[in-house]
């Protein structure tokens, strides 16, 4: 039985950066550790460590703490209870500061000099920029729901496309910007004035990202895609099929050169032992293997287990399904050395087919609010798990009956698929600029239709995205189209489906005009990556129990989310209302409210492109006399030629505006 240690929980202490900046720091240590030093565990992010991250952390660290591990969570430059003033995304000087805080860890006599480094998202994101930095001290990352590549695969763009999360995300981060700090931390004198420096110097980043719709240099900083080279510790990459962030999971495995490990279960944007859709794993055992084999050169196995383990699904989440029917399996390495692949041809008759048959042109004409079943981009990435309900993609037969669809015989045998699924297709359009989203479906002998996965081109972008190209209409071209990773059961009996549309709304915006579509049957085809049958599966080392630590925090008041779909019949506009369950809940510690409320609307009409998304935030706290509120919203409306972005950020102290500051944006766009 291990032995715990006692460790105390040390709620606040600053950390000075060279430049006189002081960064707010949160750190559990065991008692001992000034005695017999220990490694630590870094964890670096703007969401607010005394509030909002509280719950998150208090159900990891202590676990750590208390098996001889100093963690230190800090707030960055700009945000919660740090000092400076707000920043973009992963710039330079987030990176700067975190080799310094990594070198100040390694100092303190309660630490062994040993430094490891994992998050969630943004922290995940920035545990790679950091390693790639290579700080000394830095000895391994587990990085969990991340991007290697901050263009291709993030809340921006995707496929060269504008995917909504890009509005959404800007116009919570605006308020996540906008947080008071702690008085009971920077201090009651003065506390007013320093919100008001931090309101005062938030930027509307949102129009800065949509200048960029090119991979430019702007993306390519931060994504270590760029070079996996620069890496030179382990990592441990975590992900899961419902995560917007699954694809760069196995792209790490095979861009870097460094011991590696990975792992993508069924869940969504969160810790794997409180992963929904279930199962979820007993992942803090997981982890503890992992830090005391690269921490403290404890021989714990975990490097003689396989690289790569993944759930390999019977069937796709559905709406309502706490969890996902499969099974664990694992691959040695990746690339699999022996993976199969089976092509079938998108034929003249609409049928996947073992052989192309004769060259057809079939005409798919526009229709822009297709795409109402495919759910959010990131399911859940934002709000409580019980919103996957309403987030994750639905029944795809509402979407196929106005899409151009091709289908499968029933199998007569089952195959497994993992990996990404690559669409070629000869396409041509009617317009300059044109999208495709292409769905890869499995379909039930009973006529459901799961979409298993899908990827968006924005024509323009056949080439690459760093010079994209303007279409010649009427001109067929030949173009790649990669479909997201996925691992998945087709079952005896089933019919594989692939479904193409000239929109994917809401989750992508519509191109400038409306656009149709010639795809050139007999002359495309999708090529799906096999994986071979494996009897190792049945031997693979069980995970253990999903525990989660106890956290003291408990609901105030709330509503459950809402997605709502409604067709005014006489003007043909489709809107969707989506408000997730957001409301009050009291962190007991520390004696305050955390309020949240979020409402979504996307509006839209099928022969039309203009359209429009509107997202509303509301974000603060609550102790005392104290109830400092950010609301920011954001209105886009899409036109041939402009994005057109009205931006508000407001806070106020109980009844009391202390700030407002609007933004009026015209951003052209550019081939998107």
């Amino acid at each position: 039985m291990t032995t715990l240690n006692e460790f105390r929980e040390i709620e606040h202490t600053w950390i000075r950066m060279s430049d006189g900046v002081r960064l707010a720091a949160r750190l559990w240590v065991p008692v001992d550790a000034e005695r017999a030093p220990v490694p630590a565990i870094f964890n670096y992010c703007p969401y607010f460590a005394r509030l909002f991250t509280r719950p998150m952390d208090d159900a990891r660290f202590p676990y750590f703490a208390a098996r001889g591990y100093a963690c230190v969570r800090v707030d960055i430059r700009g945000s919660g209870n740090s000092e400076g003033l707000p920043l973009d995304e992963y710039v330079r000087q987030e990176q700067d500061d975190a080799l310094e805080i990594i070198a100040w860890i390694a100092r303190q006599s309660w630490c062994s000099g040993r430094v490891g480094m994992e998050g969630i998202s943004w922290s995940g994101f920035n545990s790679l920029q950091v390693a790639a930095r290579q700080p000394p001290a830095l000895k391994a990352v587990i990085a969990h729901c991340f991007t290697d590549d901050r263009y291709a695969d993030d809340a921006h763009y995707k496929g060269g496309s504008v995917i909504h999360d890009m509005f959404g995300w800007g116009t919570v981060f605006l308020a996540f910007q906008g947080q008071a700090p702690d008085p009971e931390i920077v201090g009651s004198d003065g506390w007013r004035e320093r919100w008001l420096e931090r309101l005062r110097a938030v930027e509307f980043n949102l129009g800065r990202w949509l200048e960029h719709p090119h991979r430019d240099a702007f993306w390519k900083h931060a994504s270590v895609r760029e070079d996996y080279r620069a890496i030179r510790c382990p990592v441990y990459a975590i992900g899961g099929w419902v995560d917007g962030y699954k694809n760069p999971v196995l792209r790490l495995m095979a861009g870097l050169d460094v011991p590696r490990k990975a792992l993508i279960g069924p869940w969504t944007h969160i810790y794997p032992h409180q992963g929904v859709p279930g199962p979820a794993i007993g992942y803090l055992d997981e982890a503890l293997r992992w830090w005391d084999h690269w921490l403290k050169d404890a021989h714990t196995g975990i490097m003689e287990e396989p690289m790569v383990r993944f759930w390999l699904q019977d069937r796709p989440v559905r709406p309502a399904s706490p969890t996902v029917p499969g099974r664990w399996a694992a691959e040695a390495t990746w690339p699999v050395p022996d993976m199969g692949e089976r092509s079938l041809h998108l034929t003249a008759g609409q049928a996947l087919a073992e052989a192309p048959g004769a060259e057809a042109a079939l005409v798919l004409r526009p229709l822009q609010t297709v795409g109402i079943a495919g759910g959010n981009w990131c399911p859940s990435g934002a709000g409580a798990a019980e919103d996957l309900a309403m987030e994750v993609a639905g029944d795809q037969r509402i979407d196929d009956a106005r899409a151009l669809t091709f289908d499968s015989e029933p199998l007569p045998e089952g195959f497994d698929l993992l990996g990404s699924a690559t669409l070629r297709l000869r396409v041509a359009a009617d317009r300059p600029v044109a999208f495709v989203a292409a769905r890869l479906n499995v379909v039930s002998p009973t006529g459901e239709s799961d979409r298993v996965t899908y990827g968006i081109l924005n024509l323009c972008h056949r080439n690459g995205s760093e010079y994209p190209k303007a279409l010649e209409p009427g001109r067929a071209y030949d173009v790649r189209i990669p479909l997201d990773y996925a691992a998945q059961r087709f079952a005896p009996g089933s019919r594989i489906r692939i479904s193409l549309s000239s929109a994917y709304w809401p989750m992508v915006l519509p191109a400038p005009e409306p656009v149709t579509l010639t795809v050139f049957a007999g002359a495309s085809h999708v090529t799906l990556p096999v994986r071979p049958a494996r009897s190792t599966d049945g031997g693979l080392r069980p995970f253990g129990e999903a525990i989660v630590p106890e956290v003291a925090v408990k609901g105030v008041s709330g509503r459950p989310g809402s997605r709502k779909i409604v067709l005014d019949v006489a003007t043909q506009r489709l809107t969707i209302d989506h408000n997730v369950g957001n409301g009050v809940a009291l962190l007991e510690a520390v004696a305050t409210k955390l309020h949240g409320d979020t409402q979504i609307r996307y509006e839209a009409s099928d022969h039309s492109t203009d359209s429009q998304f509107t997202y509303r935030y509301l974000m603060g706290w609550e102790r005392g006399a104290l109830k400092p509120i950010v609301v920011a919203t954001s209105r886009t409306r899409t036109t041939r030629s402009h994005y057109l972005i009205e931006g508000t950020l407001r806070a106020t102290d109980g009844d009391e505006l202390v700030f407002s500051r609007d933004w009026n944006l015209e951003v052209p766009r550019r081939l998107a």
